[in-house]
């Protein structure tokens, strides 16, 4: 747009007062400083985005494009006009300087530009008032640049701190400095179309405020861009001078790289070598031999020099001893054996009897040759070639880095470790224990024929049972509902109503122990058990072929398995309570010893005197799997809560664990008990396990078994149980189980008490 007649009038009263008030022309010159500051953070980036067009604007290409005729444009033109606009220059950054300084006040918020284009077109209508204000910027001007301090005084701080501030910083005065509004682009783009010398403009971060670059910074720019040195005045390509002196220079200065003929082997030296070898092949040239040294190696001596050199870890063979006064022709008569003595040499053997046998000459003439002369060099001879001699090397490990690292006792408790009970109430020995549910009562059978149940906190003997056989095993029915109890004796399995549940848990209790019209059974199952009414006790009897030595519950306690050891291949069998039945549903190979119900899955575990067998009940044809124990021959078995991991005991007092998801073969052995492993047992909420031996100890260990099927089980030795005496027929600890819900265990003993150990 074409400046108005009045707004070019305005800018002549503008210069006219300018050049009254200021005398000399400062105020340009000192604009460079502040604004050589600005350039050295201006990228070409912002030159390339802020550039407009000057007074002469080409249409065709984009406002925001930067190129070298712009500048000059600018630069070249003439003297006078630039003369005027550098005066229009520095009345511009005066104005904007008392803008700044007037920071409080509201109308003073825009900037410089803004204000400049205002007076333009309004032309000089407020002549006065324009005339005292730049009166005013002129005096504040007439100071130097240099010692004008910039006006946000935080110093060299990021200005990220300020983003979600208000402020930008603090003045000379501790007043905080406000941020201006930005323009957004829209508003940006109308200011470069409407004022020509927009694109000058450069936002000061630091100071919140535009400066417009000058025509000194203008030619800085347009030197860098061509890639030229910032100041005119640089020469890059100045007059040599000669810092050294020549003469009588001992190192040279060259750092000049080796020559390539330094590093290739020399063809004139080849010739010359091979003009040697030609030679000494003619026989012109002769050399001296050493003379050779006989090869005498000394069969008797310790020359091992040959061979300290070949063999750094060689060993010298072992020196003979030296002839003493034994080996002399005429020795003392000390030395000399009797007849007797050459007698009893020949009733020893002959690599007992001494090799050689003292005898006394009168004199050497009279020595005849030594007998065992050619024998002992045949023998000295084997030991010097076929005896190895190699020093090797001893690793000194410490015993304690080998032993595995192993979680502190203190960490894992609760675990039983002291006597906290005991049961005394039994006159033979204690075999078998069962607990409760519930926890609250315990079963105990004894060699003396009585079955009892205790109370477990108190102690106290609640019911006996007296029976003519000694009592083998005792379970209790894991239901909660019915409160019965199986025991074992002989060929018997009685099963007994303990009258401790509800009443209208007694009547299904009673109705569930009434036989009445029991089914027939087959042959071949009818000639393995029977089932007949226990009229003294008020419960059933189930009657075996043989002696029964092992049974266990279902979870769901209407099944309950017996195994007989001499039983072979009917040994296992399994009886229904609700219907009365048996079944022999598995062919077994071996003697049986004990067999468990799966906690969980519908398997059935078997084992034989050195293997377990896991089958299916679904499908009883064949076997699951098959775990290899490699012992002597099996005592206990006990199944992990979380059905994935078994624990098996043998007679030879080792134990072991099994990870049936990682292998058929033991993941561990542990050899803790010098005895037979009478029983072993599992915690089912804690991470315990137990064995008891026939050495009057029981062991307890933590057991963790992890989730992640990549993590192998931990298992860490913690208490050593004694208490129970061993008796004069032996037995030591017959029995052990762990209460369902605390970490207690129970012991049975063969000196007639249970003893409840606690943490």
């Amino acid at each position: 747009m074409a400046p108005t007649k009045k707004g070019e009038a305005a800018r002549e009263t503008k210069r006219k007062r300018g050049s009254v008030n200021s005398q000399k022309p400062e105020p340009a010159v000192k604009e460079v400083k502040p604004v050589e500051k600005e350039v050295k953070s201006l990228k070409e980036e912002d030159l390339l985005l802020d550039s407009g067009t000057d007074s002469d604007y080409d249409g065709d290409s984009l406002s925001g494009s930067l190129n070298s005729d712009d500048f000059d444009s600018d630069i070249f033109d003439s003297e006078d006009d630039g003369s005027q606009r550098d005066t229009e220059d520095g009345e511009r950054e005066s104005l904007g300087d008392k803008d700044h300084g007037h920071e409080g006040s509201v109308g003073n918020d825009d900037n410089g530009d803004e204000s400049e284009q205002v007076d333009s077109e309004d032309g000089m209508e407020d002549g006065s008032d324009e005339g005292s204000e730049q009166g005013e910027v002129a005096e504040e001007s007439d100071s130097s640049e240099d010692e004008v301090a910039p006006r946000n005084t935080v110093g060299n701080v990021p200005l990220k701190w300020y983003e979600n501030e208000k402020h930008i910083g603090y003045d000379i005065n501790g007043m905080k400095i406000t941020k201006k509004e930005l323009r957004d682009k829209l508003d940006s783009f109308l200011a470069s179309m409407d004022d020509k010398k927009n694109w000058r403009q450069i936002l000061d971060e630091y100071n919140d405020e535009e400066v417009e670059v000058t025509k000194e910074e203008q030619m800085l720019i347009r030197r860098l861009l061509k890639g030229e040195a910032p100041h005119a005045d640089f020469d890059p390509y100045p007059t040599y001078v000669d810092w050294f002196k020549w003469d009588d220079a001992i190192h040279p200065l060259s750092s000049a790289p080796e020559p390539k003929r330094r590093f290739l082997p020399s063809k004139w030296e080849a010739k010359i070598v091979l003009k040697y070898v030609r030679a000494i092949r003619k026989g012109l040239i002769k050399f001296d031999k050493p003379e050779e040294e006989p090869k005498v190696y000394d069969l008797w001596g310790d020359s091992t020099s040959d061979q300290k050199n070949k063999h750094l870890t060689y060993i010298p063979p072992p020196k003979l001893k030296m002839p003493g006064h034994e080996e002399s022709y005429n020795p003392s008569l000390e030395y000399i054996p009797t007849e007797e003595e050459k007698a009893s040499y020949e009733l020893m053997y002959e690599e007992d009897r001494p090799k050689f046998i003292p005898k006394r000459f009168t004199s050497l003439r009279s020595i005849p040759a030594y007998g065992n002369a050619l024998n002992e060099l045949f023998d000295r001879c084997l030991d010097l070639y076929l005896c190895p001699r190699v020093r090797k090397k001893r690793i000194n490990i410490d015993p304690e880095s080998l032993k595995p690292k192993l979680p502190s006792r203190k960490d894992l408790r609760p675990y039983p470790n002291s006597c906290y009970l005991e049961y005394k109430g039994h006159t033979g020995k204690v075999t078998t224990i069962s607990t409760e549910c519930s926890g609250q009562w315990i079963a105990s059978g004894s060699t003396d024929g009585s079955v009892r149940i205790w109370e477990v906190e108190t102690g106290r003997c609640v019911k006996t049972w007296q029976f003519d056989e000694a009592v083998k095993r005792v379970a209790w029915n894991p239901h909660s509902d019915f409160s019965i109890l199986a025991v074992a004796m002989g060929r018997d399995l009685v099963i007994l109503n303990t009258e401790l549940g509800t009443d209208e848990q007694q009547e299904n209790i009673k109705e569930l122990l009434q036989l009445g019209n029991v089914p027939e059974p087959k042959a071949s199952v009818a000639a393995i058990a029977s089932w007949l009414p226990d009229e003294k006790n008020g419960g059933i009897i189930i009657r075996h072929f043989k002696n029964i030595s092992s049974i266990d519950w279902h979870r769901k306690g209407d099944y309950l398995s017996t195994v007989m050891a001499s039983g072979e291949t009917r040994g296992v069998v399994i009886h229904q309570i609700s219907k009365k039945l048996t079944q022999k549903p598995f062919k077994i190979r071996g003697l049986p010893v004990t067999a468990l119900f799966h906690p969980s899955r519908s398997y059935f575990f078997i084992a034989t005197r050195k293997n377990v067998r896991v089958y299916n009940l679904l499908k009883v044809e064949e076997p699951v799997k098959k775990l290899e124990t490699g012992m002597r021959e099996i005592s206990s078995m006990a199944i992990h809560p979380g059905g994935d991991n078994l624990i098996v005991g043998s007679k030879e007092g080792k134990m072991c664990w099994f990870d049936m998801d990682l292998s058929s073969k033991p993941y561990k052995t542990l050899k803790n008990h010098p005895k037979d492993i009478t029983n072993v047992a599992y915690h089912r909420s804690y991470p315990l396990f137990a064995s008891s031996s026939e050495d009057s100890t029981a062991y307890v260990f933590h057991g963790k078994v992890y989730n992640d099927l990549n993590e192998n089980p931990l298992i860490v030795p913690l208490e050593i149980l004694r208490g129970h005496s061993t008796s004069s027929n032996g037995g030591g600890v017959l029995d052990c189980k762990f209460h369902p819900r605390q970490p207690w265990l129970f012991t049975a003993g063969a000196d007639s008490i249970i003893k409840l150990y606690c943490h």
